[in-house]
């Protein structure tokens, strides 16, 4: 690759419009992909006769494979070329979207699901990276601002569009309708964006800190994921796999520090600004994503909402956000840092206590009340946290900070799902186990006797009520528990200095 590629002009006129809206869609359709699922996990796990907890791997397995790969984004641009690499993982996204539509089981789904999250990791740091390409240096401010509204705007559709997809054609739709923007978008990039590839070169690549690192990921997420079927430790595999994550997680530490040419450069965290903002972010954001896909998973199981439904619930979480988002901005020049993450966090912990009140016969709008609220409050954490924490460490390991914080944010998120869902099913099931001791007594099963009913049909509506009442106070103590996590996470912020420089946040992803 020539020297004229590194230092080629902008776009300008068509070009530059084509490429913007193929950047713009691929961001917005990768960002999509981790939230339409979340309304459709009922959907597939009747489809594929598997049960609701084992459902959610369809979401953790896309969300660790694309964590993972979002660390050798850097490498693997500059081994192969921003466009080319972007190109073939729109390719990748696209057949891996195809395979996950046609599987039949949920061991062919999940496999499809991590080459799908693997394929479209590096997707979204590299369509914020062309962006800047494509846009001269003044107008770079106007290129995040195009991705940072496909990127609020997703989470918000993402639900909608599952719910519509389940609900009137089938599951297999979420992901059939990548397929098509998938090879658009791929061509577009190799026509348009051709001229803006970026120089190669042979660089090298951390090869055992990565197979360190899918060691102890995929060792983790298997147990957290299997755990509870197996009666945790009790399992001799379960243990093996604990131990194997402990032992390759530690391995991992001590390599990373020591080479030269880390995957994950952690040495970042000497910075006490980011690793503040790290901690943070993971704590808030793993429990933030895990009570979104626990929302649905309640909504439909036990109070008969469709998948459509569900969906617009959720919604309403996103629509604040959209207006908030560029009023945040401008805040950070005027305000402590700290205090906006500090806000946004102790927002999210005031929502969850509104819907730790729900109750089990709560009607829509005020399921959806707290989500609309909740929007308000969320980009004062997801703004003004990566702004702190980049701004925390040297310029030029800006770049290095920024995988870092993505790579921990995806993973807290697949974490705290694999760890909430499960406790939500242990906590309904041991609620459930005290309510029919309470209520299939004597007295009872004689009132229900005396106004007609016959010992099944009683049973069986002693039965119905005990689940639904089960799984409401399940899920308000999920999000009572949320409350506490929120409220911690925002004070952990407060041991971060105060922010001294401005930072250029184009690096974060």
């Amino acid at each position: 690759m020539s020297a004229k590629a590194e230092i080629s002009a902008p776009l300008t006129g068509a070009a530059l419009v084509i490429a913007c809206i193929v950047l713009a869609i691929t961001n917005f359709m990768v960002v999509l992909d981790t939230t339409i699922a979340n309304v459709s996990v009922p959907h597939i796990a009747g489809g594929l006769g598997i049960s609701s907890s084992q459902g959610t791997w369809v979401i953790t397995s896309y969300a660790v494979a694309e964590a993972v790969s979002v660390p050798l984004t850097g490498w693997l641009a500059q081994r192969f070329g921003a466009v080319r690499t972007f190109a073939f993982g729109m390719i990748g996204f696209g057949v891996f979207s195809f395979l996950c539509g046609v599987s039949t089981t949920l061991g062919m789904l999940v496999a499809c699901r991590v080459g799908q999250g693997l394929c479209g990791g590096p997707l979204m740091p590299l369509s914020q990276t062309l962006l800047l390409r494509i846009f001269p240096k003044e107008k770079h401010a106007q290129a995040m601002g195009i991705w940072a509204m496909t990127t609020v705007t997703a989470p918000i559709l993402g639900p909608i569009l599952g719910g519509v997809i389940s609900d009137n054609w089938s599951w297999h739709w979420i992901f059939f309708i990548n397929i098509p923007v998938a090879l658009g978008c791929a061509a577009g990039a190799m026509f348009v964006l051709k001229r803006i590839e970026t120089p190669t070169r042979s660089v090298p690549i951390d090869t055992i800190g990565l197979a360190l690192m899918l060691l102890w990921i995929s060792a983790l997420q298997i147990m957290l994921d299997l755990g509870r079927e197996h009666d945790w430790f009790s399992d001799p595999f379960i243990l093996g796999l604990a131990i194997v994550a402990a032992v390759g997680f530690i391995a991992f530490i001590i390599w990373e520090l020591t080479e030269d040419n880390p995957i994950v450069d952690l040495r970042v965290f000497r910075h006490r600004g980011f690793s503040a903002a790290v901690l943070t972010t993971s704590l808030a954001f793993g429990t933030f994503f895990s009570t979104i896909v626990i929302i649905p998973l309640w909504l439909q199981g036990a109070q008969g909402y469709t998948a459509t439904w569900s969906g617009y619930v959720m919604a309403f979480m996103g629509v604040a956000a959209v207006f908030m988002s560029p009023i945040v901005a401008k805040m950070l020049g005027r305000f402590d840092a700290r205090a906006l993450v500090c806000f946004g966090v102790l927002w999210l912990g005031l929502t969850s206590l509104m819907r730790a009140a729900w109750p089990s016969d709560a009607d829509f709008w005020t399921l959806s009340l707290p989500q609309l609220v909740q929007g308000f409050g969320m980009p004062f954490f997801f703004v003004a946290v990566t702004t702190l924490a980049l701004g925390a460490v040297d310029p030029d390991e800006t770049a290095s900070a920024a995988g870092l914080m993505s790579f921990l944010r995806t993973m807290s998120a697949a974490i705290g799902t694999s760890i909430v869902t499960t406790s939500w099913d242990n906590s309904a099931r041991v609620t459930q186990s005290d309510l029919v001791g309470s209520l299939n007594t004597a007295p009872v099963l004689d009132s229900m006797a005396g106004q007609g009913f016959s010992l099944e049909q009683t049973r069986q509506l002693i039965s119905n009520l005990v689940e639904q009442q089960a799984t409401a106070i399940a899920t308000t103590h999920i999000f009572a528990l949320a409350a506490c996590i929120f409220a911690f996470a925002a004070l952990v912020i407060w041991l971060a200095p105060r922010p001294r420089k401005d930072v250029d946040t184009s690096a974060a992803h």
